[in-house]
């Protein structure tokens, strides 16, 4: 796989709610905390202001626009942002389960949005390394985008049998395809991991660590896939990813055990020789510098709680604060 589907692999995107939101005339609507979850919208028809906790400006969005939210704070959309806004708990159904809610008799604003909760381990890869507000403005090469949103209307405005299936895999496409337009921009002067998967050499840098994690990396190896020296590499690297190659190695091969560690039986000797480590006594002191706890803590807590909670916890705090994007 390519790196950005590595992460998201590992992080395992679930999909708990989407659904289309139909407004008319003037209106605001304030939303709760999402709870750590990232909530994905696209505009069908109309344009609103959109407003989130914390980030001064409003971002205005036009028919075709679509935005990523990724840090979980509370936001307000609006036709006015003047107008007193009502709470999205008065509108929407606690109960619901998609299709699309009416506010203001509709006719004037159509939106779809997805909320996705991040079940694998430190998400904060994916979520720090975003802005609190990701705006993608509507272009006309942005087919690859405007198909699943479209579909996704039709969807949940039909309720046909299989369509919570359909939506939930066209919602993932949305993300998927919002992330790459997002990566895109880095491409004039954007700063940090998911940028530096676009440029050229330091993407190549990072999908040589990707496609295989237990090689002996060195610098020089890196170096001569990215085509550039080893002193180039260090010091782009860093600067984009806020990470030098060689950390962001280790730290990568620890998620990738983190994640066996959980999902397996696999002993930590077998675990440790497929990263790359000769040594179970090497690989358990990297582990436990990246991760904090040793690989038998980890596998244990998190055997313990997967079994009390159904899923597992999002922890954050993996690899390094990167630049911000």
């Amino acid at each position: 796989m390519d790196p950005l589907s590595d992460v998201l692999s590992l992080l395992k995107p679930r999909n708990y709610l989407s659904a289309g939101l139909e407004a008319g005339g003037d209106w605001s609507i304030q939303f709760p905390d999402q709870q750590a979850a990232i909530k994905c919208g696209a505009v069908v028809s109309g344009r609103c202001w959109l407003s989130v906790e914390g980030v001064a400006d409003a971002v205005r969005l036009e028919t075709g626009d679509c935005f990523l939210l990724p840090r979980g704070r509370p936001f307000r959309l609006a036709s006015d942002m003047d107008l007193p806004p009502v709470d999205a708990r008065t509108i929407f159904s606690p109960a619901r389960t998609g299709g699309i809610t009416s506010h203001n008799g509709g006719g004037d604003f159509l939106l779809v949005s997805s909320r996705f909760a991040l079940s694998g381990d430190h998400a904060g890869i994916l979520l720090r390394m975003l802005p609190p507000i990701v705006h993608i403005r509507s272009e006309p090469d942005h087919s690859a985008l405007r198909w699943p949103v479209e579909r996704m209307m039709q969807e949940l405005r039909e309720r046909r049998p299989g369509g919570f299936l359909i939506v939930e895999h066209l919602a993932h496409m949305i993300l998927i395809e919002a992330l790459r337009l997002h990566m895109a921009e880095g491409l004039r002067g954007g700063v940090g991991w998911l940028f530096a998967l676009a440029d050229k050499q330091i993407g190549a840098a990072i999908g040589a660590m990707h496609d295989d994690p237990a090689h002996g990396w060195t610098l020089q190896a890196l170096a001569e896939r990215a085509g550039m020296s080893r002193s180039t590499l260090a010091l782009k690297f860093k600067a984009m990813v806020g990470a030098s190659p060689m950390d962001y190695l280790t730290r990568w091969r620890m998620l990738l055990a983190g994640d066996r560690l959980a999902s397996s039986s696999d002993p930590v000797s077998v675990i440790a020789l497929s990263l790359g480590y000769e040594s179970e006594s090497a690989f358990s002191t990297a582990f436990k510098r990246v991760m904090g706890c040793s690989p038998r803590q980890h596998g244990r807590g998190r055997s313990s709680a997967a079994a009390s909670h159904g899923e597992v916890e999002i922890i954050r705090a993996s690899l390094p604060e990167p630049v911000a994007g």
